[in-house]
Formats: C-alpha cells, structure tokens, sequence
C-alpha cells in the first residue's frame, strides 16, 4: 500500500512538471499544455424516481462512515493502549506538558502501525488487493477484511469483558467466535485495554513514588518544609529514566505486551 501510495505522488508530480515548466518560462496560456482536470458538481432537483433517493442516502452513508473511520480504527487497534501508558508516564515523571501532547499522539500512532503491520498486510493481501483487482465483491473484501481485526481484538480481550456486554446485549451465548457480534467484540476490546493500560501505568507510578517519598523525607529532616519536594525530585526522576534507558525499557514493554 506505501508504495502505491508513492507511486501515484510520482505521478502527480510528473504530471504538474510539464505546467509548472511552462510558467516558469513566460506568459502561461490557459489549455496550452494539454492538461484537463476534471470538475465535480453536486446539485439538487426533485427526482420521481425512488432509486435517487436511495443514491443518495448511500452517499451520505458513505461520507459519515468515513467521518467516523479514524475513531473507529483507532479504538479498534493498540492506539488506546500505548496513549493512555505513557500518558501515565508523563504523569509519573511530573514533567506537566513535556513531552506535548502533539509528540505522544504521534508515536502512539507510529507504535500501533508497527503493533499492526501483520495485521494490515492480512488485510491488505487477502481484501483490498483482491478486490482492486475485482476478484471478489464488496461484501467479500469486508468480511475478509474483518476477520484478521476480529483475531487481534479476541487475542487481546478477557473472556470476563465478553461475557459482560453479551450479558448486556442479552444475545444468546455464542458456541464459537466467528458467532460473537463485532459490535459486541470492540468495548470489550476497548476496556480490556483500558484495564491493560492502567496496571501499566501502576507499576510506572512505582518508583517515582518511591524517589518522592525519599526527597521528601530529606526535606523534613533538614527543616526544609517549605519546598516542594517536586522541584528537587524532578531532576532526580529524570537523571533515573535516563539512566535505566526508560523509554527503550516502557517502548519494549508496551509492544511484548501485545504478543
């Protein structure tokens, strides 16, 4: 798909240089290099045939799933995960807005596309590229696509977060998983990794804890009391992340966790 994707970019570039040559040049003459673009209208007339209606409700299906994909990609995936970890440690390092919230987001992304990669390529082997090249239908790209997102989330989920939202969604007990809902499958997914995420982010508290109760143990001693103890501790917490390799050590962690 990267290189698909980079491909047509070639494309388009190609394609612009011969414009961009020419206005470069001198005065540019509208339609003297050949190239047409396409033009998109939308518009609204009365219509006595139900099936434009139905045409558009599909459209406006269409768009509002696509509004929704990146949410629903991201609560179906490692993103919820690897966030809410090291937003803990962001937390339990006391470093208020350092890293931003702008970097955290972005390697939980980059983390999740290599969380998964084996997962996308499924996908990408056995529903797109089949159906790009129309060996199979919609409705069999879908299904076929499900599938490989279905196996990581069961991998991943507690049987006592499934049973509870069947019990909620008083659907009758499945026999196997290919008969368990998707809809039932992701919040239990998503509270699964709720639940990973916060003991994570206990055992990150731990010894951070730990280096404050010792600052601020020294403090008192030495009738220092009215200095936060964070400003001392906080050179120190840093000084001990950095020298345990901390980030190679929570990175490593957060994907073994998802094996």
């Amino acid at each position: 798909m990267k290189g698909k994707l980079l491909g047509l970019i070639l494309l388009s570039l190609l394609a612009a240089t011969p414009v961009l040559a020419e206005s470069g040049g001198g005065s540019y003459t509208p339609g003297a290099s050949g190239l047409t673009l396409p033009s998109l209208s939308l518009s609204f007339a009365n219509s006595q045939k139900p099936g434009d209606m139905v045409s558009v409700l599909r459209i406006i299906m269409m768009l509002t799933v696509l509004s929704l994909a990146p949410a629903i990609l991201i609560m179906m995936t490692s993103f919820t995960r690897i966030v809410v970890v090291l937003s803990f440690l962001r937390q339990a390092l006391g470093t208020q807005q350092m890293p931003p919230n702008q970097l955290i987001v972005g390697l939980s992304l980059f983390l999740s596309f290599f969380v998964m990669a084996p997962t996308w390529k499924a996908i990408s082997s056995n529903a797109v590229e089949p159906y790009l090249a129309e060996k199979i239908d919609q409705k069999m790209a879908y299904e076929r696509a499900e599938a490989p997102l279905r196996e990581f989330m069961f991998s991943q989920t507690r049987e006592k977060d499934l049973e509870l939202f069947l019990s909620l969604s008083k659907e009758a007990k499945p026999n196997t998983r290919e008969e368990v809902p998707t809809y039932v499958l992701v919040p239990a997914f998503v509270i699964s990794e709720l639940k990973t995420a916060f003991q994570i982010g206990f055992m990150l508290y731990l010894p951070f804890i730990v280096l404050d109760m010792i600052v601020a143990s020294v403090l008192m001693a030495m009738g220092m009391m009215m200095l936060p103890p964070v400003v001392i501790s906080l050179p120190f917490k840093l000084l001990l992340f950095v020298l345990v390799d901390g980030w190679e050590l929570v990175v490593g962690s957060l994907v073994k966790s998802f094996g």
